[in-house]
């Protein structure tokens, strides 16, 4: 049974690992993974920039047993990760399952059941050239995991040429050539040191470039929002209350922090649907930001928030890039004295601003730039369009950070295949087609996507083994968008995680975790966060190495918090939530006993 993958960023080669693990007399897979460049990484390798940096923590990044030593930092550098994609590949012997420069140029179905996936290799003789006769490959299952961040999306707006055309005296005495291109082609500082700079977009992309905009010395730089965003850091930075510095030494990575017990686990069918732990904590947390930062859109975010109605985990994806918030905040920090000497969000030193009064400045985006490169952007009652208006705005380099789109021109457009956005089972594949599965194509609001790749492909080889529980439960895992949405592949990592091990049988029961493991990996269990390593206690996925796993590396991310943190973040929440979900477990219980139900 071969298994063609295509794409050996961190999706494929979990897919191929996992699929080499799965074998069985019965269901003899042959994976092989094929990929179009000369190294594996995908996005994180080809894509990446100077000073780059993982939001999501290596507790929840890494695959479920094959972890980073506890003594490594919570966040990798893109290079880092990469290192740890080869170590994993090694580990596991899927470097030989791999061929590189080898690019998938069709599937289609096969006559005789199956895909046949056609292939060309990149010529040796003429480097950036391809061969003209493609090979084929007649597989029983194929797997895309070419990734959601691809293929560059450029935002139209009418005159950007006119930003090439017009270089300002400074600019030309500096020898600067005006420039217009997309995040993708971005590599290192030398690229906008001492430039007017415009980029386009707020996701962590945009906000990095920000960041590293202010350190290269930039003349000027304009940071262009559609809507706004949600900001806050990736780790749980330092608070100053009543004068005494709350000081952490080693900072709890926010995703982590998400308890399973009546959050995640034990989810009454009725809460699930409603969606109300995600605007319970949505309340609390927005609460607590006021009280700490002297805001509620984001942490210590003063500008730039996104519509109220739209603010918190329910709805976007959380920005996670948070260096260039002390810039931004400059013109627009308004709290009281008082308020101030009460409480207040300290911003980690690394991160400061200079001395000077150098700002990273807000602004919609533009509607159009005039022939003098001159910038217009709509007026509004944003507190940015209204700053933005009194300035005269002539970029000498523009960025496009508006993300990536995806191409499926390889799908035989005659054999009817799916996209990602047709996968109705769980995201993963399509009703009455799994022979073609999808992995890698939902992103979390909070999280990351390569724990998310993982447990898809869990899901998916058990529906091929015919191991999934049925008929599924309704998902209640999606973030809540408008029809018109442009993205509409958004999850809550937990609730998505959680669901695809109940799926499978995967996940474990409280009863279950405390007979075989005993109390302290119950208590990891209920306390932490939706670790994949969790749901290879039991199941058709069961490790031996996850119990150590557990008592140790993601035991360290429930004691780091300490017992205050353990008690706000812990206890309160879990003894809310059971009390929620039981609630609705006995009026299902009644509705049931009078025949209302």
């Amino acid at each position: 049974m071969k298994v063609v993958i295509v794409g050996a960023g961190p999706a494929g080669l979990v897919t191929c690992k996992t699929f080499m693990q799965a074998t069985t007399t019965e269901f003899p897979f042959e994976p092989i993974v094929l990929e179009q460049e000369d190294d594996i990484g995908g996005t994180f390798r080809y894509r990446s920039y100077e000073n780059s940096s993982l939001v999501s923590s290596k507790q929840l990044t890494s695959f479920s047993d094959f972890r980073l030593p506890l003594s490594h930092p919570d966040h990798l550098t893109l290079e880092e990760y990469v290192d740890y994609l080869r170590a994993y590949s090694k580990h596991f012997d899927v470097e030989q399952r791999i061929q590189l420069n080898t690019k998938v140029v069709n599937i289609k179905r096969a006559p005789e059941g199956g895909h046949l996936v056609s292939y060309v290799r990149r010529r040796v003789d003429e480097p950036g050239e391809w061969e003209t006769s493609p090979a084929v490959i007649h597989a029983t299952y194929v797997a895309v995991c070419t990734g959601l961040h691809v293929i560059p999306a450029i935002a139209d707006i009418p005159g950007i040429e006119h930003v090439l055309k017009n270089t300002s005296p400074e600019g030309e005495k500096a020898g600067i050539k005006p420039a217009v291109f997309h995040s993708a082609d971005y590599n290192s500082r030398s690229q906008i040191n001492g430039r007017r700079l415009m980029i386009l977009g707020t996701g962590e992309t945009g906000m990095d470039l920000a960041y590293e905009a202010a350190k290269a010395q930039a003349k000027e730089v304009i940071l262009c929002s559609r809507a706004g965003f949600l900001s806050f850091p990736k780790a749980l930075n330092d608070f100053e209350i009543l004068g005494f510095k709350f000081e952490s030494k080693n900072p709890v990575p926010i995703d982590s922090l998400i308890t399973n017990f009546a959050e995640t686990a034990y989810v009454h069918p009725w809460v699930a649907a409603s969606h109300i732990r995600w605007f319970i904590s949505d309340f609390v947390i927005k609460r607590v930001l006021w009280v700490l930062t002297g805001t509620q859109a984001g942490c210590n975010q003063w500008v730039g928030e996104l519509e109220p109605e739209r603010l918190g985990r329910a709805y976007v994806f959380l920005n996670k890039s948070h260096k260039a918030m002390p810039y931004i905040n400059r013109p627009y920090r308004d709290r009281p004295k008082l308020m101030e000497y009460l409480s207040r969000y300290l911003d980690p030193p690394e991160d400061m601003p200079p001395h000077t009064d150098f700002i990273v400045d807000l602004a919609p985006f533009p509607s159009h730039f005039l022939p003098n490169g001159r910038a217009v952007f709509p007026m509004s009652k944003r507190k940015d369009a209204i700053r933005i208006a009194r300035k005269d705005v002539r970029p000498d380099t523009v960025i496009y950070a508006t993300g990536y789109k995806q191409d499926f021109s390889f799908l035989d457009s005659e054999s009817g295949y799916a996209t990602p956005a047709e996968a109705d089972v769980r995201n993963i594949t399509k009703t009455g087609d799994e022979t073609v599965g999808f992995i890698g194509f939902v992103r979390p609001g909070v999280g990351a996507i390569p724990p998310i790749a993982e447990m898809q492909v869990f899901f998916w080889i058990s529906l091929l083994k015919g191991q999934v529980k049925k008929p599924l439960p309704p998902p209640h895992y999606h973030l809540l968008v408008k029809e018109n949405a442009r993205i509409k592949y958004g999850v809550d990592h937990s609730t998505y995680v959680s669901t695809l091990a109940k799926d499978i049988g995967a996940a474990p029961g409280l009863w279950e975790v405390w007979r075989e493991y005993g109390m302290h990996a119950l208590i990891c269990y209920c306390f932490g966060a939706a670790f994949v390593t969790f749901y290879r206690l039991v199941g058709p996925f069961r490790s031996d190495s996850a119990p150590a796993i557990i008592k140790t590396e993601l035991w360290d991310t429930i004691t780091r918090r300490g017992i205050l943190g353990n008690l706000l973040m812990g206890v309160i929440p879990m003894l809310f939530y059971f009390t929620l979900n039981a609630c609705a477990y006995l009026a299902e219980k009644l509705g049931r006993t009078i025949g209302i139900l």
